[in-house]
């Protein structure tokens, strides 16, 4: 196995709330909400990690925030399902924010592609705490790996074909509710 190195920025996006709004296609905030948010985006911005990780000889960003922000927002989930929605979008918008401020080309190409993951990358991301599900997917739920510098957009991306913007269905954004993960039997957790 191939030595990894990894090179921890220190990214602090700001809280862009017309991107936020977008994103969430919502068209308004109440002063709440807002005041809810940007408190949680305080809260959470010292929690997020970016790493640049070379694994062998290619080189990846990660970015994700970590499990105690995962169990925060599904106690929001618990007793609110409109502001489960709201500060689970805000989590998927600070990764993907710390994304666009390393990789400017994934917001015009409006996808991080997800890399084939080899050993050394598993190992490189398990020594930051950032494990791999056997689905080839970051263990953590808001998460972000892709090449660094930027590849490619979807043309390149390993989940491509689990991606309802890789079928070509670039209008069905999706939201993953707590318990109804995939492999749950049907009955559990619902």
């Amino acid at each position: 196995m191939s030595e990894a190195h990894c090179k921890e920025h220190d990214i602090r996006p700001y809280f862009d709330m017309e991107g936020f709004m977008r994103m969430s296609q919502e068209t308004r905030l109440g002063g709440a909400v807002l005041e809810r948010l940007a408190g949680l985006w305080g809260e959470w911005l010292p929690l997020l990690k970016t790493c640049e990780v070379t694994a062998g000889k290619i080189s990846y960003l990660a970015v994700w925030l970590p499990e105690s922000v995962e169990q925060q927002i599904d106690m929001a989930w618990e007793k609110s399902p409109s502001d489960g929605f709201m500060v689970n979008n805000l989590a998927q918008f600070m990764c993907m924010a710390a994304v666009h401020e390393m990789l400017p080309q994934v917001e015009d190409a409006g996808c991080a592609p997800s890399p084939r993951v080899t050993e050394n990358l598993r190992h490189a991301l398990s020594s930051l705490g950032l494990d791999y599900t056997e689905d080839a997917l970051p263990a953590r739920r808001f998460a972000v790996v892709t090449h660094y510098p930027f590849r490619g957009g979807c043309e390149i991306c390993h989940l491509q074909s689990r991606c309802p913007k890789g079928q070509g269905q670039a209008e069905s954004a999706s939201i993953l509710l707590p318990g109804y993960e995939r492999g749950k039997d049907e009955g559990e957790g619902r």
